[in-house]
This record gives structure tokens, sequence and C-alpha cells, in this order.
């Protein structure tokens, strides 16, 4: 509970005061550490939980790949993917899925590609985009247009695909290229979620979507945020 309110400190109190631990235990404080952006500590209780004779299962190895990922710590990833054989666990599509993104941000295309290939699930969405978002970063043009390619294969359109890739044609000036992205996603009715953000206002929350949706609450915002935008206003004429 207190990991998922973002309270990892007063979580780990609770662990420590903990006279009897599973494995269960262990995952709660690991993935606590993980999902809070903690790499270091995650990897750290990691590391003690085997330490003190605790066998992590697949969650554990989710946490801790995904730790790995966040630091940029390949051969520590590397060594830890291929150790859960050791233990006795099926890599499921989820630890691929870390292990070709902490390849992809690396820059290790050909070896995250191959793991894509041979691993024994059909790539989805999410692992595709997340290469594809390598590929871009790299600027390996032909590399991602095949990705691109089979994401449309899958019919599980996302926006950002087609973007990431109309803007790396656009960094190459391919301004054909660029066109042709913009037809394609006109084409399949591909849209852009809409960016948002949520405030509280006296115990209550307002979300506020880009574009007229703001100027069209903005009697529901404290004075001081009012003016506030006014003040934006005339600093822009000006």
């Amino acid at each position: 509970m207190y990991a998922k309110c973002g309270e990892i400190m007063k979580a780990k109190l609770v662990f420590e005061e903990m006279t009897e631990r599973e494995t269960a235990s262990w995952n709660a404080l690991i993935n606590g550490f993980a999902v809070n952006g903690c790499a270091k500590e995650t990897l750290e209780e990691f590391a003690r939980m085997m330490g003190e004779g605790f066998r992590p299962n697949e969650v554990t190895m989710i946490s801790a790949l995904s730790a790995c990922n966040h630091c940029g710590l390949v051969e520590e990833g590397r060594i830890w993917f291929k150790e859960m054989e050791r233990f006795g666990i099926v890599p499921q599509i989820e630890h691929y899925g870390c292990v070709v993104e902490l390849l992809g941000r690396a820059g290790c295309l050909d070896e995250a590609e191959k793991l894509i290939q041979t691993m024994p699930y059909d790539a989805n969405g999410i692992i595709l985009s997340s290469f594809l978002f390598a590929c871009v970063y790299f600027n390996d043009v032909s590399r991602a247009e095949r990705v691109l390619k089979e994401v449309v294969k899958m019919e599980e359109d996302v926006a950002g695909n087609y973007v990431m890739l109309r803007n790396m044609y656009a960094t190459e000036q391919r301004w054909i290229n660029v066109e042709g992205v913009k037809q394609v996603k006109k084409k399949r009715g591909t849209s852009k979620e809409v960016a948002c953000s949520v405030i509280e206002v006296d115990g209550s929350f307002r979300e506020f979507v880009a574009g007229d949706y703001w100027h069209s609450h903005l009697e529901a915002i404290p004075l001081t945020l009012a003016q506030l935008s006014k003040h934006m206003k005339v600093e822009i004429v000006c």
C-alpha cells in the first residue's frame, strides 16, 4: 500500500519490522522500489533477498530486469536474464520486453532484433513500439521502417509510432516520406491522444485537456491562476 502511494521508505520500514518474510514480501518491496524509480535500491534489495536464501520468481525478475533497464546496466541485465533458467523460471513475454528495451536503449539493435525474432512468443505492440523508439533514437531508418510494417500488420495502431517515424524522416529532410506517413496515419484513422493535466482545487480534482478546453474552463481555476494566464498572454504579445 505504501509503495503504491509513493511512500517507498515507509514501505521499507514496515518490511524491516516483519518478523517473518516470504518471497511475496520481498517482491512487494523490490517491485515497490522499481515502480518508484529507485533502480539502485531495487537491485540492492534483490541481492539481499538472494543473500538471505530466498529464491526469486517471475515477479522478482521483472522488477530486477526493469531496474537494469532504467539504470542502463546492460551486462547485468543479460546476466540476470540468463540466470532465470538456473532459478527454474521460464521467461515470459514481459521479461523479454524488459531485455529488448534495455538492449534498444543501449543501441544494441542487432541483438535486440534477434531476441525478438527468436523468443517463443509473438512480439506484441508494446515490444515493437519500444524497439521502434530505439531505432528512431539511433536513426536506423531501414530498421524503423521494417518494425513499423510489423506493427501495422498487427492492427495495433499507436499514433506515437507514426509520429516517431515522421520526425525521423523530418530530421533526414525526407519530406516526401514525411507526407507519406501523414497520409497513412490519416487513412488508417489513427489519432494521437490529447494530453491533459489534473489539478486539485479545494479538495476536488479538475482535468484540463490541451487546447481550447483550458480556456473554456478558466473560470473553474482560482483567481491567481487566471491572472497568471492573462499575464502570460501579455508577455507573449509584448
